[in-house]
């Protein structure tokens, strides 16, 4: 038995699964002053109609990590980077502690410039007088030889009560976006950390002893227990909720557009040939690139509980939300009041929706009716104009899949998949709009935590090896040896194959045959003078992607 739950920015939804099939389901309000409260309501929901003592594992995905940083509320970091020749630190400075040491590893891995840990001592006092406790470091190159991260941190720790590491939150190589990555996960740590406390504590008192899994940006899963270390990887896991839940309900092995339309927001995403896109370089949090794996998507503020009004003699449908849409009781008419009136939705208290409707139509001169038309026909138009600009932004570029394969041709939606709470009732109208067909899949209104329950775990890895030095690094395990001047590229995939699935059982995450996949394996020779010295190995495998089984209907 299976739960899946995601915290969205109006409603947490629940579903619990056993065998493909969906056992139960729960919808409440999100309450962003206590999420916690919120996930416990949903659960005990599921509850009544599943026992906790057969729950095997639950998957979360949460808006926290991505809360705690758009309204402002993290924590102070103390950065220290170690840029060496050539690059300019300053231009990618985060916070008001931010350091530039000396030292350097260079492009093969090699120590340069030694960094010299006494220079940390009254940076790290500075530090210390603002009262930060959490900490970043980052090298450049270091995934290569994290020798002086590992220095540095060592340096600050007694004074620290977590320090990031640049080598430890991804394996790709890029300065600048590495220094981001680290500084957020530092931030959000403590906030993370706390809200998992209470998490286990939660079900330790529902009595439901589970493995616990956070939906990561990417639209796969990682252990509780890791997403502690790196929480920034949980940014961004409500939209990859809703493309996976898209897999998990409507499998097609065509070109098609998704919409996942919630109270506040229309996230869209796309999927080539049945299979999502992938943010390739990493997703930015504000202007700030980072190297957090991320699905292709976007949000658009137009939802059912979009709020109407007449501004300056125009009509205007979102983006602001004033709450809940009067049908739900709220306190001004929104998108969905004006679908009631057509005749399009059935909910809550339609009189309600009546009523707010025809206070906005009468500043507009109009008939609640032509009102609420022309409010639903305001908001297709800018659905459709969000949609080809989303589409023309993604045919600008190469495009990449979660295979990580590069597909050099352009997308062409045949289809819309459509969920969220007001799907069913927006699909005739969306098909009018956009001239395709639009399905709303079986449980369309908690497809995002049918997504997050369903959805495969992800890790992957990457494996260096420079044969004239003799080393040989996989820095997201902190695995740094020696190998002989005759490594081949053939053994290098194996061992990376074989540490990956060593890591999987360490995590208790089960791997069938097949389910890894090398998706990078390169050796390019390295000449000095007229003669080859050596060769630089690259191999990257991965844990495939996708769900675990496909919803039955």
């Amino acid at each position: 038995m299976l739960i899946g739950i995601d915290v969205g920015g109006t409603h947490t939804d629940g579903v619990c699964i056993r065998d493909g099939r969906v056992e139960a389901m729960a919808k409440v309000p999100t309450d962003h002053d206590n999420l916690l409260a919120t996930i416990t309501e949903a659960l005990c929901a599921i509850l009544k109609d599943c026992k906790g003592a057969e729950i095997r594992t639950i998957n979360l995905s949460t808006t926290l990590s991505t809360n705690s940083i758009v309204t402002g509320h993290t924590e102070k970091v103390g950065m220290f980077v170690i840029p060496g020749p050539g690059i300019d630190a300053g231009a990618y400075a985060l916070g008001t502690q931010y350091h530039i040491l000396s030292g350097c590893v260079d492009h093969r891995g090699a120590i340069s410039a030694k960094a010299r840990v006494d220079q940390i001592k009254p940076m790290a006092a500075r530090c210390r007088e603002e009262g930060i406790r959490v900490y970043g470091v980052v090298g450049k190159f270091c995934t290569r030889n994290p020798e002086q991260e590992t220095a540095m941190a060592e340096a600050l720790a007694p004074q620290a009560d977590f320090v990031t590491q640049g080598h430890r939150v991804s394996e790709s190589l890029n300065f600048g976006r590495r220094i981001s990555t680290v500084y957020y996960n530092s931030a959000v740590w403590r906030t993370f950390n706390a809200f998992a406390d209470a998490l286990e504590q939660s079900l330790k008192d529902l009595d439901i002893q589970a493995d616990i899994n956070i939906v990561k940006a990417d639209g796969g899963t990682m252990p509780l227990k890791l997403a502690r270390e790196i929480p920034v990887q949980s940014i961004f896991s409500g939209p990859a909720a809703s493309v996976m839940g898209i897999l998990s309900t409507s499998p097609v092995q065509e070109d098609a557009l998704i919409l996942d339309i919630g109270g506040t927001t229309t996230d869209m995403a796309v999927l080539l040939d049945g299979v999502p896109l992938l943010e390739r370089d990493g997703i930015s949090i504000g202007e700030h690139p980072t190297l957090v794996r991320a699905l292709k998507v976007e949000s658009i503020g137009i939802g059912g509980d979009s709020f109407i009004s007449s501004r300056d003699g125009q009509l205007r449908v979102g983006p602001d939300r004033h709450g809940p849409c009067m049908a739900a009781g709220g306190p001004a008419p929104a998108l969905m009041d004006a679908m009631n009136v057509l005749g399009h939705a059935s909910f809550g208290d339609r009189e309600r929706s009546a009523k707010g409707i025809k206070e906005v139509a009468m500043t507009q001169g109009l008939s609640a009716r032509e009102c609420a038309e022309q409010a639903v026909s305001l908001a297709m138009d800018i659905l459709k104009k969000k949609v080809a600009a989303f589409l023309a932004a993604i045919n600008a570029r190469p495009v990449y899949t979660i295979q990580e394969i590069l597909e050099d041709r352009i997308v062409r939606p045949k289809s819309i998949l459509v969920i969220g709470g007001p799907a069913v009732a927006m699909v005739p109208l969306l098909e009018e709009a956009f001239g395709l067909p639009v399905v709303a899949p079986q449980h369309a209104e908690v497809a995002n935590a049918i997504g997050a329950c369903l959805t495969r775990p992800t890790q992957s890895l990457v494996l260096t090896v420079d044969t004239s030095r003799g080393s040989f690094t996989v820095p997201g395990l902190g695995i740094h040896k020696t190998v002989k001047r005759t490594y081949t590229l053939e053994e290098a995939v194996h061992d990376a194959t074989t540490m990956l699935r060593a890591e999987l059982d360490r995590q208790g995450i089960p791997a069938e045959e097949g389910d890894i996949q090398v998706i990078q394996a390169d050796a390019f020779n390295m000449v000095e003078g007229h003669y080859t010295i050596g060769r630089n190995i690259r191999v990257r495998c991965q844990m495939r992607p996708g769900v675990t089984t496909i919803l039955a209907s």
